[in-house]
């Protein structure tokens, strides 16, 4: 039990960073049909844009915010120029994903040629601890936890009480008829990749605040547990990515505490199998039961 409650606060912190980005990466899905596993390593190169950022004096959470629109901007020119460019050519399910891969590697070996291998870590001014139910917590973890609140809040009211939200609903749903219906779906594809690479951008930033140091590949590693969340709630369905995020967040930290450490990301791995062989629709499945996984 001593062990258990700490690692339920461990576990709200990885929930919430799962949360960001498990949201995003749905979000691209949903409105694109595209699997993009270069999703991690767009993360990286949003933490090393902050991190650029962060060591020429610029505080840490300004250079977030410098993150999220690296990582908008850079996700919707590479929907643009390369993924759609694929997608207008017919090429499917498997030929996207093997896109997607090729993508991954280009943005890591890139990163590795420009920054060496090495690790690095932002410049951050040390934080005072609170304890909260037996749960100790640093002044940045809390900032983690609030920043995913906020962006979970944002992407509610955008989705329901927006023109734009409705727009990205539709073209979600059947792309087809919202053009015939006078939406204009390029134009909210565009935004739905500037939304999501945002996501995307503060999710790479908050990653490496909680792991302290970070790499070429610290994005690429953690794109199973996103995965698995956005696939245990139902990929497409950005609710069900949060939901999946605290499963899997809670999970993997309280079997990394109670039983193992090397078995945090086993637990991801095994949730999503099993997922997959159970309910492959995920929990929440209105859009995942209606699209194929590709354009």
């Amino acid at each position: 039990m001593s062990q258990l409650v700490p690692a339920i606060g461990f576990g709200l912190i990885t929930a919430s960073i799962l949360a960001i980005a498990a949201v995003g990466f749905t979000l691209q899905f949903s409105v694109t049909n595209i699997l993009n596993l270069a999703y991690g390593d767009v993360m990286t190169a949003s933490a090393f844009a902050a991190y650029i950022a962060n060591h020429a004096g610029v505080d840490i959470w300004l250079s977030l915010l410098m993150a999220a629109l690296f990582g908008a901007v850079f996700s919707m020119l590479l929907n643009r120029f390369v993924y759609f460019q694929f997608v207008r050519r017919g090429t499917r399910l498997f030929g996207m994903i093997i896109v997607t891969i090729a993508m991954s590697l280009i943005i890591q070996n890139v990163l590795l040629a420009v920054f060496r291998p090495t690790f690095f870590s932002y410049e951050v001014s040390a934080s005072a601890s609170y304890t909260f139910a037996g749960m100790i917590l640093t002044g940045s973890q809390l900032a983690i936890m609030g920043i995913a609140v906020v962006a979970m809040v944002s992407v509610h009211l955008l989705s329901t009480r927006t023109r734009l939200g409705k727009a990205m609903r539709a073209t979600a749903t059947n792309p087809g008829l919202a053009r015939s219906c006078g939406v204009a779906t390029d134009r909210v594809i565009d935004v739905a990749w500037l939304l999501s690479g945002a996501l995307c951008g503060i999710a790479g930033v908050v990653l490496v605040l909680n792991t302290a140091t970070f790499s070429e590949v610290t994005g690429a590693n953690f794109l199973v547990p996103i995965i698995a969340a956005a696939v245990l709630g139902g990929i497409g369905q950005p609710y069900g990515a949060m939901l999946g995020a605290v499963t899997i967040g809670l999970a993997s930290e309280v079997a990394a505490s109670v039983i193992n450490p090397s078995y945090k990301d086993v637990v991801a791995f095994a949730i999503l199998i099993v997922v997959l062989l159970v309910r492959p629709q995920g929990i929440l499945s209105e859009v995942a039961s209606g699209k194929e996984v590709a354009a």
